[in-house]
């Protein structure tokens, strides 16, 4: 299983905001765009800020903003605005070309899986709306994954099964991807390790979203399994946590499996190259991504 990477970017590049899924805030969105054109330059249009009902506008618009993103060949990346939710809604009619840095997370994974169902590689990392809120150093990080460049391992909180991994890495928000199962925008996971995280979800919905994708045969073959951020999944007083019931979950199936990366809707979302090759430790807890 391989997938093709995107041309590396250089400083001064053109790049492409789109809004697949949700409406934002205009305030929040300006200091991510600010942290992006120091580096690249940006472009985007009108149809970006508009709102229709939960989403960016309605589909038609949403996807041609898109669409037209894919197909402009001076377009080197694309870079979602915000996540939320409308991804899903696009996909049918989406066509792919030349593969590029399709850049995001949260419901963009419905974009990076249905990319790496075409074979290409993308990068799971702040949102527009999220970046301007992130550190120095994960937009550094998120430049040099644009630009080929090798980045540090990643560094978890705790092994849940110990031993090592190899594969490329594929996920993202677990709502996201158990929604796609059925449809052909969902890439086998055989063979990969497997990221998941994810926002405001109790416990029992991680844990039926997780036995969904076991009851479908998707966690068969599996390498590894790497658990970014669960933000905001605890059940109001309870004697246990999410984490426990994941580990759980986890260490049942039986594959090498790290926790709390800091990857996801946490204080600090590192960037991460989905469809590219990675070695999970879960015993020394790290993540090393391989060019």
């Amino acid at each position: 299983m391989s997938f093709i990477a995107p041309p590396a970017l250089r400083p001064g590049d053109r790049v492409a905001v789109v809004a697949p899924a949700g409406p934002f805030e205009r305030a929040v969105f300006e200091r991510g765009l600010a942290v992006l054109a120091s580096r690249y330059t940006p472009a985007f249009e009108p149809s970006l800020f508009e709102r229709h009902r939960y989403l960016a506008g309605d589909d038609a618009s949403r996807q041609a903003q898109l669409q037209r993103a894919l197909d402009d060949d001076t377009v080197r990346a694309v870079f979602a605005a915000r996540g939320g939710y409308g991804v899903m809604r696009l996909l049918p009619a989406l066509r792919w070309g030349t593969p590029r840095h399709l850049v995001g997370f949260s419901d963009v994974t419905a974009l990076h899986l249905a990319a790496q169902a075409q074979g290409w590689r993308s990068l799971h990392a702040p949102v527009l709306t999220q970046l301007g809120s992130q550190s120095p150093e994960v937009a550094a990080r998120l430049f040099a994954c644009l630009e080929g460049e090798g980045v540090a391992p990643l560094q978890g909180r705790r092994t849940v099964v110990p031993g090592v991994a190899t594969g490329p890495l594929l996920g993202g928000n677990l709502s996201v991807l158990t929604c796609l199962l059925g449809t052909p925008f969902l890439p086998s996971l055989r063979g990969a390790v497997l990221l998941l995280e994810d926002v405001g979800e109790r416990p029992y919905r991680l844990d039926r979203m997780w036995t969904q994708l076991r009851l479908a045969g998707q966690l068969e073959g599996l390498a590894g399994v790497v658990f970014g951020d669960f933000t905001g999944c605890e059940e109001q007083g309870a004697t246990w946590s999410s984490a426990e019931v994941l580990d759980e979950l986890a260490f049942a199936l039986g594959v090498p499996c790290a926790a709390g990366f800091p990857i996801g809707h946490g204080a600090v979302n590192q960037p991460v190259q989905l469809g590219a090759q990675v070695t999970l430790d879960a015993t020394a807890k790290t993540l090393t991504v391989h060019a």
